[in-house]
């Protein structure tokens, strides 16, 4: 079997249902979904099984929920199911809720950084964001499921909270950013 087809040559590339140029906005969109998940493979790497394995098997997941957002991203015309929906979206919820109420108090925006996994996942949540807003743009032009969009804001908080849970449990401190203002309030008892 050859993986090469030779029908990109000429700057083009398909779509379910038609064919675009390469730097067409839902190319770019599931491009970077394809590198984000190239960095949560790495995370997956660098993660200590026995303190870590939940996010570990979280992320396997994500893995696939990436590739169920390429793949909603990739049609060129809107008469399909969807893979990505709201479901989705409340697994992560859950799940930053239970790492931020497990991760320790913080008042300031914290440096990307600490144990390898957290400075990945760091690297994850970055990326995510660019995604999100290429999706953004491309929902300008193009019909697009819109619970992709919701599930890309909500994982890049699912990373932010997975790198504080990472650094926590390895008992290595976040380092906040020392001339941010105190932008996180902690919840009144």
């Amino acid at each position: 079997m050859n993986i090469y087809t030779k029908t990109g040559d000429k700057g083009q590339t398909s779509l379910i249902g038609g064919r675009v140029n390469k730097d067409d906005i839902r190319v770019e969109a599931y491009g970077t979904i394809d590198e984000l998940n190239s960095f949560v493979g790495q995370a997956i790497y660098q993660l200590d099984e026995k303190i870590l394995k939940d996010v570990k098997e979280e992320l396997i997941n994500i893995q696939h929920e990436l590739f169920d957002c390429g793949s909603d991203l990739a049609f060129a015309r809107d008469d399909h199911p969807y893979k990505v929906g709201n479901e989705m979206i409340i697994k992560l919820e859950e799940r930053i809720d239970a790492y931020m109420s497990e991760a320790s108090p913080i008042e300031r925006f914290i440096l990307p950084g600490g144990t390898p996994a957290a400075a990945t996942l760091h690297i994850c949540r970055t990326i995510t964001r660019r995604a999100e807003r290429l999706v953004v743009a491309g929902q300008r032009e193009h019909k697009m499921n819109e619970a992709v969009l919701k599930y890309l804001n909500r994982l890049s908080d699912y990373f932010f909270a997975a790198a504080r849970i990472a650094n926590g449990r390895e008992q290595v401190q976040d380092v906040e950013y020392i001339r941010s203002a105190k932008v996180f309030r902690q919840p009144k008892k």
